[in-house]
Formats: structure tokens, sequence, C-alpha cells
């Protein structure tokens, strides 16, 4: 491997896999050192195995702690760093690359054209510029407009691979259980469960050009359901964006959302039902001034409970959606607008019976915060499931309000009552997504 560009790929279990598999696999000019891990739980210390890294890499390729970064650049003498992670904002990036330049070694970020591949399928892709923008149910509402059409839609879903990466080089999922059979963690189950419940086939694993060839075969029109605020892995016939006017200003100062942004067709500013409208204004604005050639869509994302009388006069525990809470920034989701609207009387903060790895998660991203009204449903593995299983049992409420995409009662024990929150995508006005779908795709 003499003379090769010595490369350390930056990531979290997900877009830095596949950087490797479509630029850095086949390729004999890089020799790919290690893969650096931050955000998720659990996946460092751990290899990509040979089987799936290549013949360039007969012993795979080691996983290490992003904190160990700085020090790996020396001691390896590292010529090369790929940023490859996602949902960070911009000056986090610039931090990052000054302290590898720092260190000796170059930083990059890999552009669109080397990463997206391209379909014999059309394929629709939804993304979005920040983690929690409403992506999830844009994509819902995407496939059921699609299959409205008499069209076969497969759906691919951003990967979340977290377990044994040979067994989910390619996973495709369309019965509820198939999430058990592959072993899926709460996370993986919150976003591939709505679609399954609706009749959707969904695919996602580690190897997204072999994905992609599986699905093909079934599909009439590729879905791409991004996660975070990742670019898409497809080369996008059309491409969507969410935006939040939650978060002002964080469509032009994340990274790589603010990418989705520039790139996007349509933007979707959705909870224009739950927002200040200064800041739909202020994000309009922002669209306008980076993308002004995009068609601009609003939408609202209208919160239910199935037994809103559990919720009036009630102490309640609220369980949000765990990503958007933690490195999405949010304070609050779904469950609590829900409780808002029904009228709960008060909330318990959970981080008073947080256990484990659960109050491990608040001390991370809750550290500074005096009020916090919402525990995130973390459950990256048995260990973190079953700490939220008993933090939420010794919380001291009237009910439970359950706002994560998943059916949480399936999978832990909730001895108090509980109500599940549901939320679709609702536009306003025109154009809508009809008019922008109908009768562009035909059955192959």
């Amino acid at each position: 491997m003499e003379g090769r560009t010595r490369t350390l790929i930056l990531g979290a279990a997900g877009r830095d896999f596949h950087n490797f598999n479509v630029v850095y696999r086949e390729d004999g000019s890089h020799e790919v050192i290690a893969f650096t891990a931050t955000q998720i739980p659990g996946i460092d210390d751990k290899r990509y195995p040979a089987e799936l890294a290549g013949d360039l890499y007969p012993k795979g390729i080691p996983i290490v702690p992003q904190e160990q970064l700085g020090e790996l650049i020396v001691s390896e003498k590292i010529d090369l760093c790929v940023m490859s992670h996602s949902d960070v904002p911009d000056d986090y990036v610039m931090a990052l690359a000054s302290m590898v330049n720092a260190a000796g070694a170059s930083f990059s970020m890999l552009g669109t054209r080397l990463t997206m591949i391209p379909s014999e399928r059309p394929v629709v892709a939804v993304c979005a510029v920040r983690t929690g923008c409403g992506k999830s149910q844009t994509t819902r509402r995407v496939a059921e407009i699609l299959t409205g059409e008499g069209l076969r839609v497969v759906v691919i879903r951003h990967p979340m691979p977290y377990g044994n990466l040979v067994a989910q080089r390619v996973q495709r999922f369309e019965k509820i259980e198939d999430l058990a059979k592959q072993k899926c963690t709460i996370e993986e189950m919150e976003e591939y469960e709505p679609h399954i419940r609706r009749g959707t086939v969904v695919y996602a694993g580690v190897d997204y050009a072999e994905i992609l060839r599986r699905a093909e075969k079934e599909a009439d029109v590729i879905l791409w359901d991004g996660g975070n605020n990742d670019t898409s892995f497809f080369v996008p016939d059309i491409l969507l964006t969410v935006v939040d006017p939650h978060r002002p200003g964080d469509e032009i100062s994340y990274y790589p959302g603010q990418t989705n942004l520039r790139m996007a067709d349509v933007v979707i500013i959705n909870k224009i039902d739950s927002a200040y409208p200064e800041h739909v204004a202020e994000v309009r604005a922002n669209v306008r001034a980076v993308n002004p050639e995009a068609t601009i869509i609003e939408a609202a994302s209208p919160v239910t409970v199935d037994r809103p009388e559990l919720v009036e006069g009630r102490t309640v525990l609220i369980v949000e959606d765990g990503p958007t809470l933690t490195h999405g920034e949010m304070s609050f989701g779904a469950g609590y607008v829900a409780a808002e609207k029904y009228g709960a009387a008060g909330y318990v903060d959970p981080r008073e019976y947080a256990v484990g790895t659960i109050a491990e998660t608040y001390d991370e991203y809750y550290a500074d915060e005096e009020d916090v009204l919402v525990l995130p449903a973390m459950g990256y593995g048995k260990q973190q499931i079953a700490d939220l299983e008993e933090t939420i049992e010794a919380c001291e409420c009237d009910t439970v309000v359950i706002a994560t995409p998943v059916d949480l009662t399936r999978l832990i024990r909730i001895s108090k009552p509980t109500v599940r929150v549901g939320y679709d995508l609702q536009v306003i006005g025109r154009p809508n997504l009809e008019d922008l779908l109908r009768g562009r795709f035909t059955r192959g």
C-alpha cells in the first residue's frame, strides 16, 4: 500500500460506510486506516468487516471513538480526514476542520456527484435541513399519493446499522415481524414501522448499491427516506426538502442541511400550525435567498391522541422521538404539542427518575436546561431499552403520552395508562404534493 493517501472517515455508522463503499472501497490510491465514530452510542471499538470492506481490506477496518482523532492523525501519519456524518452546525464542521488541519491532515467533504448512485427507476427523495422537521410524515404522504396512482412504491431508508453489519448488508422489511427477526433497535423501528403498517416495503442496511438493485426489481418508484439532514444516497428525479420554522435559521447554518436546501426542487415549510408567523416568514426568506427557483409548499402536522380523556386534567409523562430531542436539539416534539392541545394539567420532569443510559443522555444533551418536560425514547440497544422502561415505570404521573412512531407498549412494559400521539402531513393551499407528483411517473 506504498504511496496511498492515508485516510480517516469521520462518521456515525451510516454516511461514513456509504462514502467508503462508493468512493474508497475499490480505490487503490487511498488507504482507509479507520472510521471514527460519534453521535451513536456503542458503535465504536468495532470493525467494518472484511466481508463488506472488499479485497483491499482483508482484515476489515477498525472503528474508533472520534475523541481519539487528534492523536490518531499523528500516530498513524494520516493525510486526509473525510467528514461523513450529518446534522451538525456549521461552526462544528469548521472547528473539526481546524483541529484536523492543526494536527497536520487535510479535511474533505465529498460532493453529491461522487456519492449519489443513479437508479434504473425514478427516485423521489425526501430530505430535511434538520432532524425532526417532519420528514417521516412527508415521506408517508408521498408514498400514499404514488400508491394511489397504482404505482409500486418501495421505500429505501437512510442507514441505521448498529448491529451485525454483515447480516445487515441488505435488509428488507415487509411485515411487523421482520423488525424483531432482524433485531431492530427502537430507532430503526420508529422509521420502518409506520411504512410497514401502511403496506409499503422498506429496504435499509449497509451496502446501498446492492440495496438499490434489489429494490428496483419490485418498484416502479424508489422513495428515499432520508435520515438526520443527510443528502440522498441516490440521484433524485425530484428532491423534496423539509424545513422547520420552530428552528428558524437552522436551514442555512447546519451541515449538510443547507446542501439539501440548495438542491431542492420543492421546499416544504412544515409545522406552520404551531410556529410563530414571524419564524415562518424568516424561514421563507432564507429559502428564497439560497434557492430562488424552488417551489415552496406550506404544511401543518396536526397532532391527535387516541384517548384524549386520559390527557385532559391529568399529570402526564411525555415520551418523544429520541433523535429529535438529542442531536436534533429540539426541546419538545409532537407529544408536548398534543399534551397542550388536549389540556394536560401538569408535566413530569423525567430527569428526576432517569436511570443508567437515560440519565447519561440527559447529562449529555440537557445539562444546562432548567426544566425538561420530555423523555427521549432512546433504544439503541438492550440496556437502553431496559433503562427506558425503568425510567418510565419510576415516573409519578397519571398518563404516559407516547409520541414515538413505534408503539412502545409492544416493546416495553408500561403499567400506567398510555395514549398514542399521531401526526400526518397536511399541505395548506396550492401547489400541493398531488399537483407535483400525480401523473409524473408510470408503471415500469
